[in-house]
């Protein structure tokens, strides 16, 4: 199955927790998929990804929900520099219901 109509939508403030949320779920999910459980090496307690990097990217950046069909699959954060026009992608999960599909390539 192929990725299809996705677009990105900005964050809002009522949104802010489950982004969050969906972020660290999705980050344990392939992390533990992919490696296994081998270690105990989390940023914070059972947390591949801790709510404080979270939190650091979205205030610092522009944040975005990755929708696709107008359903929500992920997210993402761009940190963009106002003189150079330069960003970079600080943050880009997807659901693992929707891994492997090109959502985030799409996206």
């Amino acid at each position: 199955m192929k990725a299809e109509n996705v677009t990105l939508t900005p964050l809002t403030e009522d949104d802010r927790e489950q982004f969050i949320l969906d972020n660290q779920y999705a980050f344990k999910y392939g992390a533990v998929e992919e490696f296994g459980l081998r270690d105990d090496h989390f940023e914070e307690d059972g947390e591949i990804i801790s709510r404080k990097t979270i939190e650091r990217c979205i205030n610092e950046g522009a944040a975005y929900r990755i929708r696709e069909n107008g359903k929500t699959v992920g997210g993402l954060v761009l940190k963009i520099d106002e003189q150079t026009r330069r960003g970079e992608l600080e943050l880009l999960f997807v659901s693992p219901d929707v891994h492997g599909k090109g959502v985030g390539t799409a996206a």
